[in-house]
């Protein structure tokens, strides 16, 4: 089997994942991972299928034909064993709205060589206080040669520095 990573977008309308999914289906693939949403009347997404890798040129052709419903950018995966194996971390990120918090934390990450795995974000109405916060929960993988007290360190800091809770687990 081959492993296809998929990438869609487009304007958000009833009846995507089905075309997406019969394209899918129709191959004979299987539709292992993903993670979808709605933003901002977008509807975007990253899909993980497997197909037999006789089969894989014509789902190709079948997912490019929904250009005009979806724009849809297929990526051959690699091996994700490497991957599951690793240790991983994950923080919470609660403050006030900035732009910017997204950059500070993936730069702290970036710089101790851990990568991110997944990262969800979202803004919302603060109850009492008024404006917006941003909260998110990121998860890295953590190479055997990382210094987790210099991390939590940086982290700490940065936190001060940008007025967020960042809480690491």
């Amino acid at each position: 089997m081959t492993t296809l990573i998929l990438t869609v977008a487009g304007a958000d309308r009833p009846g995507l994942v089905a075309a997406v999914a019969d394209a899918v289906d129709a191959h004979g693939g299987n539709w292992e991972n993903s993670r979808l949403a709605e933003l901002a009347g977008t509807f975007a997404g990253v899909i993980e299928v497997s197909v037999a890798a006789d089969r894989v040129a014509e789902l190709q052709a079948a997912l490019r034909a929904l250009t005009g419903l979806l724009t849809v950018t297929i990526h051959t995966g690699s091996d994700a064993a490497a991957h599951r194996d690793a240790n991983s971390i994950s923080l919470s990120v609660l403050g006030n709205d900035r732009a910017g918090i997204v950059h500070e934390i993936s730069g702290v990450l970036s710089s101790h060589a851990l990568s991110i795995t997944r990262i969800d974000t979202e803004t919302r109405d603060a109850a009492m206080a008024g404006g917006r916060l941003f909260e998110s929960t990121v998860t890295a993988t953590v190479p055997a040669s990382a210094d987790l007290d210099a991390l939590r360190t940086d982290l700490e800091k940065l936190a001060t520095e940008i007025q967020v809770d960042i809480t690491l687990a």
